[in-house]
């Protein structure tokens, strides 16, 4: 097999809130990428906030291993660039070049970011205007491009009411409908609209280069939707993510894959794809396997992972939170002894306004929660003080027990410490906007 190109191209705060997840979101070139790939219906990022989420997918092992335990532009940075796939890549000859958003590094003293991390080279311009442009003019194989794009982060785009009426929107579960809240997800699948037109900018790029037959495509975002109890939220609704791979080793044929996968399972692929030893600090698995299995395979939740593990550290705020969720259950658990919602962790917008209105600033927060996702995926119902359950309970605990101990998790020794230089809320805030401490 000839040694395959690789296009990472990525969202921010998408979730799984596109068409081929089966909302109500016109997203056609997404669609259409995963009827010809493969569709991952059950992946999940390892940490729902910006840069911890990026980074795990790129170096393959979590947060508080590889460093990035908050957010890049407030100060947080990798522990060793060198992880980033992009330097296991080049050893096999890869050129890699960046087109838009990254958000691991920050610029240093006579670097730029994109310096700091180790490409090749940047393109200017519109991410998918240069990615378009790069993939036209016969680059140099193999290639890693990576394409990122702010869409759809807040603030959204102006309502195309013509297309996405409030009127007749649904708001995502857990959020009451309201007419704020309608609006807000009318706005929000705008910008969804206008993330998957630049991403089909590039897709067509792809095809009429040539080069689409030998090149794979992944394509993912980072956490779930910036809305209240989804990003930075170890529920489903924060950790819930689209992954759409399609290409040579078995990434075609509009399969969809039901079995519970991670981000951190990405370098792994590569790493098999490319038939090259995986690095040491590796923590997933590589998915090949599973899409040259058979359909039960295919649609057993443990195929790959008996339990994944998910990890919050610094947003905004500090808010330490640790969960494991298996096919059925999850369980997480706080680390900060607060009682109350950490509200700057939450981007402002009309559906933060509705909670706000009615109190959330009181509602309280359980140190300890466990829910039956068979019986209630929308995480409501908290059963740790169900007796009933205390197996469950006391499998689940012990699970994250051991995965904190085995990855030398810092939380087991105290609070984490913040760089010296970092920026960061005091978490009684109401709004990230709100006056930032300094280290």
């Amino acid at each position: 097999m000839k040694t395959p190109n690789i296009l990472y191209i990525h969202s921010h705060d998408t979730g799984r809130f596109t068409q081929p997840y089966g909302h109500a979101i016109e997203t056609p070139h997404l669609q259409q990428l995963a009827q010809q790939g493969v569709l991952f219906r059950q992946n999940f990022c390892v940490s729902p906030t910006c840069s911890p989420s990026r980074a795990a997918l790129l170096t393959g092992c979590y947060p508080h291993e590889n460093g990035m335990t908050g957010l890049a532009h407030r100060g947080f940075a990798l522990k060793d660039y060198r992880q980033h796939w992009l330097h296991t890549l080049r050893r096999q000859g890869y050129t890699a070049v960046l087109a838009g958003v990254q958000h691991i590094a920050a610029p240093q003293p006579g670097r730029a970011a994109w310096q700091v991390i180790g490409y090749d080279d940047a393109l200017d311009g519109p991410p998918e205007l240069s990615a378009a442009n790069f993939l036209k003019q016969a680059p140099h194989e193999p290639f890693f491009l990576d394409v990122g794009f702010l869409e759809t982060h807040r603030e959204f785009p102006p309502l195309d009411t013509l297309r996405d009426d409030p009127r007749y929107c649904l708001p995502p579960a857990p959020l009451p409908d309201t007419p704020a809240t309608r609006q807000d997800m009318a706005r929000f699948k705008s910008s969804a609209r206008e993330l998957d037109r630049k991403m089909g900018i590039v897709f067509d790029a792809l095809e009429c280069s040539g080069l689409a037959e030998h090149t794979l495509v992944i394509c993912t975002t980072d956490h779930g939707i910036a809305f209240p109890r989804m990003k930075c939220n170890l529920h489903d609704s924060g950790i819930g993510v689209m992954l759409i791979l399609r290409g040579p080793g078995g990434f075609s044929g509009g399969k969809v894959i039901d079995a519970m996968t991670s981000h951190l399972d990405i370098f792994p692929t590569l790493c098999d794809l490319l038939e090259i030893t995986p690095p040491a600090w590796l923590r997933g698995q590589s998915l090949l396997p599973l899409v040259k299995g058979d359909a039960v395979e295919m649609a057993t939740p443990t195929a790959r992972h008996d339990a994944l593990f998910f990890e919050v550290n610094f947003h905004a705020a500090y808010e330490p939170m640790r969960a494991v969720r298996t096919a059925r259950w999850k369980y997480i658990r706080r680390y900060d002894g607060r009682t109350r919602p950490v509200l700057p962790n939450c981007d402002d917008g009309e559906s933060k306004s509705v909670w706000l209105e009615y109190g959330w600033r009181e509602q309280p927060v359980p140190e300890e929660a466990l829910y039956d996702l068979i019986f209630d995926p929308n995480e409501n119902s908290n059963l740790v003080d169900d007796s009933r359950c205390q197996p469950v309970l006391d499998d689940m605990r012990a699970r994250l027990a051991q995965w904190m101990r085995e990855t030398d998790d810092p939380l087991l020794y105290g609070s984490l410490p913040t760089p010296a230089g970092a920026v960061w809320n005091n978490p009684d805030d109401l709004s990230p906007n709100d006056l930032l401490f300094r280290a």
